[in-house]
């Protein structure tokens, strides 16, 4: 059996759960407008979803959700157990792409480089004696947070210890980051095939929550601002930390380059915002892909990460989108 009805999950109960909405409508409307039929699945707290995937009776599962339960591999197993192809990395990779600490543990084994850290996960622990020598200034981060939620660049004790705390209110345990001035660049992964590089350049200094959703606060550069061969070694270095935490469907890569000759990558994520305005849709554009052609080709290439075979027989790579009479959305 093809594919024929696609789930657009969205919301979810993360703190970004509007921006997953916002993405989830885009991608449903870009989707429709493809001619392919589309079922929006809203997620959020006091549904049981189970029952709410069942129900949508849908063939493949779009994933338009961002954040913990939704990026994490939760939402990744349940649809392994219930058998529906979904878009995105497996389970053990978006889990370990959405862990700072253990994504940087992979990093430093297959030799990409990435800041200098350290983690602090309280009970009790003295901010003071914890950061020790490590110096400022420093970034602290919600150890499993996306959205540049709990975010702060501190650079005194004091500051540290408040930016902890309500980084804490995110996660119990928090990554401490050594501060590094470069240029913030963003690389586009697409089914393995590398797209190209955008420079974020925030008005205010640091791309926070406020820089990334407020209009007019960044500028992008695509391509971004480069010398062709630091370029090209920027996109390699993007491709190795995907390879190196084994994701798959449509990543993107954050990283820093500084004035010098080092690169530093920050992190992966396997479920990128998706509305015509982010950085992954801006990326394809360069590479040739509108909006909508960016959304089916991630549907096209949905499956499951488990030998969990279709009743029909049809091998779970076989299960994709085809075009269908879209419904309203």
């Amino acid at each position: 059996m093809k594919a024929r009805r696609i789930g657009v999950v969205m919301g979810g109960t993360s703190a970004e759960r509007e921006v997953s909405l916002r993405t989830g409508r885009a991608v449903a409307e870009a989707l429709a407008s493809a001619g392919r039929t589309v079922v929006p699945v809203e997620l959020g707290g006091g549904v049981d979803t189970v029952d709410v995937l069942r129900r949508a009776r849908v063939d493949v599962a779009f994933l338009a959700l961002h954040g913990r339960l939704g990026e994490d591999g939760c939402i990744q197993g349940l649809l392994e157990v219930l058998g529906i192809p979904y878009t995105g990395s497996g389970v053990m990779a978006s889990a370990l792409a959405m862990d700072k600490v253990k994504s940087k543990e992979l990093f430093r084994l297959h030799n990409v480089p990435t800041p200098p850290y350290y983690v602090f996960d309280g009970d009790g622990a003295d901010v003071e004696e914890v950061h020790g020598s490590f110096g400022f200034p420093v970034v602290v981060k919600p150890r499993r947070e996306g959205s540049s939620f709990g975010i702060a660049k501190v650079d005194s004790l004091p500051a540290l210890a408040r930016a902890i705390a309500d980084a804490q209110s995110y996660d119990r345990s928090v990554l401490v980051e050594r501060y590094i001035a470069g240029k913030e660049i963003s690389v586009g992964i697409l089914d393995g095939r590398v797209l190209g590089a955008i420079e974020i350049a925030p008005k205010t200094g640091m791309y926070d929550f406020h820089a990334k959703y407020t209009a007019g606060v960044t500028e992008y550069f695509m391509p971004a601002r480069l010398p062709p061969t630091r370029y090209r070694g920027v996109l390699n270095l993007a491709e190795r930390a995907a390879q190196a935490l084994d994701v798959a469907g449509a990543v993107r890569v954050d990283l820093l380059v500084t004035e010098g000759q080092n690169e530093y990558v920050l992190e992966v994520n396997t479920l990128p915002g998706m509305t015509p305005t982010s950085l992954l849709p801006k990326i394809a554009a360069e590479a040739g892909y509108s909006f909508a052609d960016l959304c089916v080709a991630i549907v096209e290439r949905a499956t499951l990460g488990v030998a969990n075979a279709p009743a029909d027989g049809a091998r779970p790579s076989e299960v994709v989108a085809e075009p269908e009479i879209a419904i309203a959305v």
